[in-house]
């Protein structure tokens, strides 16, 4: 084989190209020709990564720094390492826009819920260009705090500490990030605006009591993309205010599945219109497609649903809208005046570990409209002493079906 020299040179010359176009690749680089970005890391500022002493103070510090920079393009640094996380706020609007924080390490956060004075862990606000990403892991320690959890007796419970929450947030990214077993939510938005969440890796045990790895509220523009999702309660949650969402490509399960609501808990919630769902695959979860609402809500709409190219693997409950959603006893004499419409579910195609595979529950107040089935397709594979199909129960709904169908689908309003 012929010796190959490269001139040290060339190397040279061609190194900051390469470096550019790498860091481009995976959107936290400068453009090529452009300065680069100034680097505020969390060491400068006095952070410890030995995962014991608190390095709030000097996340906040840095992130100052980055986000007042005055000639923009700023980009904080979280190295490798590992990172004991009080609650903390990053809080904007920042002159550098977007500004970019990177985390490499693994930031872990308090196991003693007297440490959360708020429910949230860490809080991104009132930031307009945001770029979080690093390929680093965020760990809740909600291991240690789920046992103070009484939501499963207390419907007025109050919810433990959200691990990444987002409010009033424009134009963000979060993506290449690992989220681990959070006290409550593990990322949620409130009042965002033109966000986008990717590649992300969500994760907690299958009895983590109310860990909805993403929740999403009053919140306009909104895509969820390819990601996995295994965690204790709803993989994707869409709640009241939330317009044009979508989610594609994301894996769930163990989980509580793809879930609009609950919604009308409260009186003064906002209708919930436009979410795609496509290209997603659900295994194992407690619930598939679902959408949930309350007894004795207020008069919103939901509306404007696609559900499309939707694998489900022994799924225990894949298509479901109930509107009985908390109390069932309570349903009877004050049904939820929530108006679903513009629900259409288009190749659907799997297993139900259940014998209803297909449960359409809505209101007798207002009934569903214009719910519509095309080519689904759900076979029962549980227990043999339970039959061998799978059924649909259908009520108070207008449900129409294209296609080839299994189960065969009910079209009476009851």
């Amino acid at each position: 084989m012929a010796n190959v020299r490269i001139n040290a040179a060339v190397i040279l010359l061609f190194l900051p190209l390469v470096f550019s176009n790498v860091a481009d690749a995976f959107g936290f680089g400068n453009k090529l020709g452009g300065p680069p970005p100034t680097v505020f890391s969390v060491l400068k500022y006095g952070a410890m990564p030995n995962g014991h002493d608190d390095c709030a103070e000097a996340f906040v510090q840095a992130w100052n720094a980055a986000c007042h920079h005055p000639g923009g393009n700023a980009r904080l640094i979280v190295p490798p390492g590992h990172y004991k996380l009080l609650p903390v706020v990053f809080q904007g609007p920042c002159t550098s826009s977007p500004i970019v924080v990177q985390v490499q390490g693994i930031v872990t956060g308090s196991d003693q819920v007297s440490d959360y004075e708020e429910n949230q862990w860490i809080l991104f606000e009132n930031i307009n260009g945001l770029v979080l990403t690093g390929g680093g892991t965020f760990d809740g320690s909600g291991d240690k705090t789920w046992k103070y959890n009484d939501c499963h007796v207390n419907p007025d419970c109050q919810l433990l500490a959200v691990g990444l929450k987002f409010s009033h947030v424009t134009k963000g990214v979060v993506r290449q990030l690992n989220s681990l077993n959070p006290q409550g939510f593990h990322m949620s938005l409130y009042k965002c605006d033109d966000f986008k969440i990717h590649s992300m890796h969500i994760t907690a045990p299958k009895t983590s009591p109310n860990t909805d790895g993403i929740h999403v509220s009053t919140s306009n523009n909104v895509r969820i993309s390819r990601s996995i999702i295994a965690t204790g309660d709803d993989c994707v949650s869409v709640g009241q205010g939330s317009t044009n969402v979508s989610v594609s490509k994301v894996t769930c399960g163990p989980g509580h599945g793809i879930s609009v609501g609950s919604l009308g808990k409260q009186q003064d919630e906002l209708d919930v219109r436009g979410l795609i769902v496509r290209n997603c695959t659900l295994s194992g979860t407690e619930n598939g497609l679902r959408i949930k609402t309350w007894p004795n809500s207020p008069a919103i709409k939901a509306s404007h649903f696609i559900y499309q190219d939707i694998i489900m693997n022994n799924v225990k409950n894949p298509i479901i809208i109930d509107q009985c959603y908390g109390s069932k006893k309570k349903c009877v004499s004050q049904p939820s005046k929530v108006a679903v419409s513009d629900v259409h579910f288009i190749n659907v195609h799997g297993t139900s570990v259940s014998n209803v595979a297909i449960n359409i529950g809505c209101s007798p107040m207002v009934p569903c409209q214009n719910v519509d089935m095309f080519n689904v397709n759900l076979k029962y594979t549980g227990p043999a002493n339970h039959g061998s199909e799978s059924s649909s129960v259908c009520t108070n709904a207008k449900v129409g079906f294209r296609g080839i169908n299994y189960p065969a689908l009910c079209k009476a309003v009851a």
